[in-house]
């Protein structure tokens, strides 16, 4: 067979469609079998957070207004941790009827995750204890704080390697 008047490009077309269309197949099934985690900013799955972003953006503008919460650094170690927020109403006064709801978690898995709904209030201070950070590095905190018909989801990165490392 002499390919040399012109019939090669049929099977180099031929070729290359089956190459792009194998390239399509591998495609689906290495990204269906890879492990995705799914947003847990609002505690929620995404797409329930993005449908009602815009009402957790006013129900936090409405707390900011009312209230002021802070986390409180400690060391995070892998096993009964604490983890610390202070609540206070503008006036500075302590709130003492607050429910929190706190969920911990990895960056990377969810294999580590924990949600505790129970804190201890003492002294304008509601600590959740008996956390477990079993892996060093950077964790997750989302907090959602409710007092009354008001709520807030608190977000914070805190590392188990430096107390004093943490951001919002």
């Amino acid at each position: 067979m002499n390919l040399s008047n012109g019939r090669i490009w049929p099977y180099a077309i031929a070729g290359a469609i089956t190459m792009v269309f194998g390239f399509c197949v591998t495609t689906i099934i290495v990204t269906h079998t890879t492990h995705i985690q799914e947003s847990d900013a609002y505690m929620t799955k995404y797409q329930d957070a993005d449908a009602n972003v815009n009402k957790f953006i006013k129900a936090k503008i409405a707390f900011d207004k009312k209230y002021t919460i802070s986390y409180i650094p400690k060391k995070l170690q892998a096993t009964d941790s604490e983890v610390s927020y202070k609540l206070s109403d503008k006036a500075g006064d302590v709130v003492k009827n607050a429910k929190l709801i706190l969920a911990t978690s990895r960056p990377e898995t969810a294999k580590f995750d924990q949600k505790l709904e129970k804190a201890t209030y003492h002294n304008g201070i509601y600590t959740f204890s008996g956390l477990k950070f079993p892996k060093a590095g950077v964790w997750n905190l989302v907090l959602k704080v409710t007092v009354g018909d008001n709520y807030k989801f608190y977000n914070i990165k805190a590392d188990t390697r430096n107390a004093n490392s943490y951001e919002y």
